[in-house]
């Protein structure tokens, strides 16, 4: 079995790791930066993931955030921010982007880091759902949207903010097969926060809970899940991506990751960085402000 350290900052682990009977949770705890993703996050969780799928005594994994959010997306701007720190690479055969510039590096880190991790997740051989609460925020996105189901409390909330920075779309690009592709339009030109009860009516999500009834939903859900055979469990799973491939998933993906680091060039060469100027704060401040739109 895989050795399983926790990686610590500021004195505590980023994510946190328990076992529940059959049950393998997985929690982002980074609950002061509302559970933002770094690499630090990024590489703890897959280590996470693989100590669960590597003990046969784990039937599922549950994907969790600490605190009042599931997570405010990507790090773009907390002290623990580590764009510049070198990880060991797991998800797609790329060079270190540490001592690269410009599309050299920021292609390299986000194929790995971003794009690469959450497809790599996606195809874990034992389900994966997400317990979502408060924000779940454009790369919060990608981490719900890896797993096979989402439990949403009542106050849980949607969003892809990031058309404000002039990219199309966060890294793993699902909007189109998580929700409907008119839907997913409304979702990117707006930048709106769709509500638990939107995103259940779309077909993201799959149950819409009270705050106080969402962890007992979600392992009660978990435990009748893990009463079916592995590897039946494990073929359904494959089933179903591959069906979404067929549909276009993954070359979608491809498509748009391509003009996701457009943008980011774009942004690079005519504004102050490749966010376009919009540091954690600035985008905090926009997405209050689009609160008030349409849920």
């Amino acid at each position: 079995m895989t050795t399983y350290e926790p990686v610590i900052e500021n004195g505590e682990p980023v994510v946190t790791y328990e076992v529940r009977g059959p049950v393998a949770l997985v929690t982002v705890n980074r609950p002061k930066y509302t559970n933002a993703q770094n690499s630090k996050v990024t590489y703890a969780l897959d280590a996470a993931f693989v100590r669960a799928v590597d003990d046969d005594a784990v039937k599922v994994i549950v994907l969790a955030g600490a605190g009042k959010h599931f997570s405010g997306g990507h790090d773009i701007g907390t002290p623990g921010r580590d764009i510049d720190e070198s990880f060991e690479r797991k998800a797609v055969i790329w060079w270190d982007h540490t001592d690269k510039q410009g599309v050299d590096s920021r292609y390299a880190r986000e194929s790995e880091v971003y794009l690469g991790m959450c497809r790599r997740w996606r195809e874990l051989p034992k389900p994966m759902i997400a317990m979502v609460q408060g924000a779940c925020i454009a790369g919060g996105l990608m981490l719900a949207w890896s797993c096979d189901f989402i439990i949403a409390s009542e106050d849980a909330f949607f969003s892809d903010p990031v058309v404000r920075m002039n990219i199309p779309g966060v890294e793993y690009f699902a909007h189109p097969w998580v929700m409907n592709p008119r839907a997913a339009k409304e979702f990117l030109f707006t930048g709106d926060r769709f509500s638990a009860q939107r995103a259940h009516a779309l077909g993201m999500v799959n149950h819409v809970v009270p705050r106080d009834e969402l962890e007992s939903t979600v392992f009660a859900l978990a435990e009748r899940v893990a009463k079916m055979p592995r590897l039946g469990l494990a073929l359904a799973k494959k089933a179903v991506n591959q069906a979404e491939d067929l549909q276009g998933l993954r070359t979608g993906m491809d498509s748009v990751f391509g003009l996701h680091h457009a943008a980011h060039a774009h942004n690079a060469e005519v504004d102050t960085d490749s966010l376009a100027g919009l540091d954690a704060r600035a985008m905090a401040e926009s997405n209050k402000r689009a609160a008030s739109g349409p849920a």
